[in-house]
């Protein structure tokens, strides 16, 4: 039976901590859907098709790993995508304390999901799509913090308008 887990996020834009979550998840696992949620109380600064297109082109070398949108209860997608587990990524105790309770409600709402957390590695526990942004309109270099083959694209959508 192959093992698939999602790794849902909304990815906006994706860096490189997403990056090593989705990599270190995709030599764990058989197949690793990357579901970019479409979060209604965010207000994204790239369209659902720009932040899959991003991972797309930042996950070529993954031959396991899928990126799909999705917008819905994620309990329910992954009983249509047979996945038994989420994989999620810490940074900090912070971190831990939301997805506990996402955790809950998604195993409450589909006794066969677990979530399975991964601490994030060392190099990337300050980073989040936050800092890149906010690095990016101070037309500060991000190209430390994103994948290289997305890094000019998320750059020019988020240089400081002049």
């Amino acid at each position: 039976m192959q093992q698939t887990v999602i790794c849902p996020g909304s990815f906006d834009p994706i860096t490189n901590g997403h990056l090593d979550i989705i990599t270190r998840a995709s030599k764990m696992f058989d197949k690793v859907i990357v579901a970019v949620v479409k979060n209604q109380d965010k207000h994204p600064s790239f369209t659902i098709n720009e932040r899959i297109a991003l991972l797309q082109a930042s996950t070529l070398n993954l031959p396991n790993v899928e990126i799909v949108g999705f917008d819905g209860m994620l309990a329910e997608y992954a009983k249509t995508v047979n996945a038994y587990a989420i994989v999620k990524g810490l940074r900090a105790v912070s971190d831990f304390e939301y997805e506990f309770q996402q955790a809950l409600i998604n195993r409450k709402l589909n006794p066969d999901l677990d979530t399975i957390f991964f601490t994030t590695s060392q190099e990337y526990m300050y980073l989040s799509s936050s800092i890149v942004k906010q690095v990016a309109s101070l037309g500060g270099d991000i190209s430390p913090f994103v994948p290289p083959q997305v890094c000019s694209d998320i750059s020019k959508r988020l240089a400081p308008k002049s």
